[in-house]
């Protein structure tokens, strides 16, 4: 478990597990750009993945409960119209999820997606529980994100680990979860990708107000 945690922490940086210095938004901002998706209840795994070495990079969690939100823990993600609490990322229209995966898949990592339709109890416990998490320190995606699941009535089978790929490989054993990749090849930067994707979202958000 050490050296996952100091490998981790080596990749935070570069890879989108990083500290979360990220300006907290107020509630007023939170409810004008909440969103609830007209689909069933789901829980979505993101997983990041390097392409070359296939190691797990970052963890997070879409949640369509009464609003659809993104746990993101110490996650990299930015963009103006997205509110964010602590590591909760609000307003995730389809929109903003297209940004917030095409922002992590790149030349350098590929995003692994896993949507499991959950009861919506089960999807509302998750939500409740992200927004009580609070900051997650470095490194602790995966971890934080198990602990979580482990806490939602059916997934009490969930080991907590610090490897973004084996919580995936877990939450993949799951009868129902629908498995896709998510690739891109532009620049390794991270950075680069989200100033795109929030330029992207602002524009779009002008447009609509138009």
């Amino acid at each position: 478990m050490l050296r996952i945690l100091i490998a981790c922490l080596l990749v935070a940086t570069v890879a989108g597990c990083a500290g979360s210095n990220r300006p907290q938004a107020d509630q007023a901002e939170i409810v004008s750009r909440s969103y609830s998706d007209p689909g069933p209840s789901t829980l979505t795994l993101y997983t990041m993945i390097n392409t070359r070495t296939g190691s797990g990079a970052h963890t997070s969690l879409m949640i369509g409960a009464s609003e659809r939100v993104i746990f993101d823990p110490a996650g990299s993600f930015r963009a103006d119209v997205v509110p964010l609490r602590n590591d909760v990322l609000y307003g995730i229209t389809p929109a903003v999820e297209r940004a917030y995966r095409s922002s992590h898949a790149r030349e350098s990592h590929y995003a692994r997606i896993q949507t499991l339709i959950v009861t919506p109890q089960q999807a509302e416990i998750a939500y409740q529980l992200a927004k009580q998490s609070g900051p997650v320190s470095s490194a602790f995606c995966a971890n934080s994100t198990a602990r979580l699941l482990q806490q939602v009535p059916g997934f009490e089978q969930i080991d907590v680990t610090f490897s973004p790929v084996k919580l995936s490989d877990q939450f993949g054993q799951i009868t129902g979860v629908v498995t896709q990749e998510y690739r891109e090849n532009d620049d390794a930067d991270l950075q680069k990708g989200l100033a795109a994707n929030n330029a992207l979202l602002n524009q779009l958000d002008a447009g609509s107000s138009q």
